[in-house]
């Protein structure tokens, strides 16, 4: 733990934004692979991990302000938590929820549509939300679980610990 500490500002929001870009290549590619297709929350979520490493970026140009971008980057990380659970809730019940992309669209539904037109390869949503594809055992949505959950961890520890 004591070489934790020891991390600059600089370094741990480094780390933060390469894990939040990584884990949006791997998502898409992973999706390639095994012909998932993402669906409104998925791209949602997948933006949410951009936020956090944008954040995460503009921390490691500016480390003054770490408590700021800490506090950011776990603010994103609790909304991206909430999807993602809502997502996985979601999988786990498809037939006591609507379908996400019927009826009325949400602003999340807007949104992502929207980024969709913009930036297709990386955006669109051409998937259900209760579609579940296991990787080791688990759902994309599950996965993000655990990793908002470490976003927001990170980003309150990043914030708040005490400098070296």
């Amino acid at each position: 733990m004591d070489f934790l500490n020891r991390l600059g500002a600089r370094t741990i929001f480094s780390l933060i934004a390469a894990t939040g870009f990584g884990l949006v290549g791997i998502g898409v590619l992973i999706g390639e692979l095994m012909r998932i297709n993402p669906c409104p929350l998925c791209i949602f979520q997948r933006v949410l991990y951009l936020a956090v490493a944008a954040v995460a970026l503009a921390g490691a140009l500016l480390p003054g302000w770490r408590r700021l971008w800490g506090g950011l980057i776990a603010a994103i990380a609790a909304g991206g938590l909430a999807t993602a659970l809502y997502q996985s809730w979601m999988q786990l019940n498809p037939e006591s929820v609507t379908q996400c992309g019927f009826g009325e669209p949400s602003l999340i539904e807007r949104f992502v549509d929207w980024l969709g037109m913009l930036w297709p390869y990386l955006f669109m949503a051409t998937g259900f939300c209760t579609s579940r594809e296991d990787i080791l055992g688990l759902s994309m949505a599950n996965w993000s679980v655990f990793c908002f959950a470490g976003f927001l961890l990170v980003g309150v520890w990043a914030g708040w610990r005490r400098q070296a």
